[in-house]
């Protein structure tokens, strides 16, 4: 009777064990999508159905291009130089696009795509875009200085294609390829779910260009959401049927000129003045209280991934994550009456203390490392520091500011 009771036990046990067996972990994707020249108060004002369900079981912040007004890092709001801040996570001081020619980008400085292929040898990766540079020229592929890096699919040049696309003044050969790149976007997503995607779409900036403030603009910004729409049901469609979580994330890559809409470049807060949708609703206090930069995406992918980034690189990254607890943000630096001067802005409670350290050296910019001496230890709370430094042999310092969680970073200038 009592090895009856014994079997009895161990059979109730195991059945048991297996009505608590874990749920296979969800395997993580992301696709990013930029919408070419959008500001702020135009997708606000226009027809985004898409978008507006997107946001609006996920999240939308307001955010923000051009690198940090009147500072080295002040960057260009131009289309690649945009994309290439958000492909780094670095303002043009650092990954060196200053315009769409793209003439001598920094891959000291690695994109997402490098940096993740790195560091999981087995990502899948594509891209689907309406101008060949992306891949070719930002991303890198196949050069010596991107140690020969290659995406596993590509869908883009038919820009160059003009007997399938005929170019024509109104630019709806541009409006066509963005359709087809869609289609495939979605038709490939659904089908080989590449770890990594960027979608790239252009038609809006052209029209951005071409009229202005418009109904013609509206009009292309309704069809970008169109567009973006067929790649969130192919997410959508990934969810339902596969055990993936996806990061699903909309932007753009500069607004629009104060006076009409056709222009940009600029610092006005117009053409600084840009958005981010997700899928996503549990992002941090960062996300949720601030204006964030599209430089906040390398590190929100990685996170996401919970991929570490090395000290090295995490010295020069310019975003914040949306995930995980931040301390601090806009850590800022400046050179006066031969001392240095400190501030940041809190996120959360600011009990901790944190250190700022300094380097003489750029050598990341040319491939190695820089060597930093810590200069002092400061009270998060204090918000600000200030601490004689005689001028150094060097005309600018770089100064990073490591608290528990975080590394930030800030370039000054020496000079009275």
């Amino acid at each position: 009777m009592k090895l009856l009771k014994l079997l009895l036990i161990f059979l109730f046990l195991g059945i048991g064990c297996k009505a608590k067996e874990e749920v296979p972990v969800k395997k993580k994707k992301v696709v990013f999508i930029i919408v070419d020249g959008v500001s702020n108060d135009q997708l606000k004002k226009a027809n985004t159905p898409i978008l507006d369900a997107i946001a609006e079981k996920g999240s939308y912040s307001d955010a923000f291009v051009g690198g940090i007004k009147e500072t080295i890092a002040e960057t260009p709001t131009i289309s690649a130089v945009g994309y290439n801040s958000l492909l780094t996570g670095t303002w043009a001081n650092k990954h060196n696009v200053y315009g769409n020619s793209i003439h001598k980008p920094n891959y000291n400085y690695p994109t997402i795509f490098r940096f993740l292929k790195d560091s999981i040898p087995d990502l899948k990766t594509a891209i689907f875009s309406t101008w060949l540079d992306n891949r070719t020229k930002l991303v890198g592929e196949n050069l010596p200085a991107t140690r020969k890096m290659k995406l596993d699919y590509h869908y883009d040049g038919f820009e160059l294609d003009t007997v399938g696309f005929p170019h024509d003044r109104k630019r709806k050969y541009i409006r066509n390829i963005d359709s087809i790149v869609s289609n495939e976007a979605n038709r490939y997503i659904k089908k080989e779910a590449p770890d990594v995607s960027w979608v790239y779409l252009q038609f809006s900036d052209d029209m951005g260009h071409g009229y202005g403030d418009s109904k013609e603009f509206d009009e292309a910004v309704y069809f970008e959401d169109t567009n973006v729409g067929k790649i969130y049901e192919a997410v959508n469609y990934r969810e339902k049927n596969f055990n993936e979580d996806w990061l699903f994330i909309v932007t753009t890559d500069h607004g629009r000129s104060v006076e009409d809409g056709r222009g940009h470049g600029g610092q006005s807060d117009r053409e600084r003045s840009t958005w981010m949708i997700t899928n996503k609703n549990d992002f941090n206090k960062y996300f949720k209280t601030s204006t964030v930069g599209i430089v906040d995406v390398f590190p929100t992918i990685t996170d996401f991934f919970n991929v570490d980034i090395p000290a090295e690189l995490q010295q020069e990254l310019d975003g914040i994550s949306f995930y995980n607890s931040k301390s601090v943000k806009n850590f800022r630096g400046e050179y006066e009456n031969d001392s240095l001067h400190f501030s940041w802005d809190g996120i959360e409670q600011l009990e901790e203390n944190a250190t700022i350290s300094f380097s003489t050296t750029n050598n990341f910019k040319k491939g190695s490392k820089d060597n930093f001496i810590e200069l002092a230890t400061v009270k998060l709370s204090d918000t600000k520091f200030t601490k004689a430094f005689p001028t150094e042999k060097t005309d600018t310092i770089k100064c990073i500011l490591t608290t528990k969680n975080q590394i930030l970073n800030t370039t000054i200038i020496l000079k009275n």
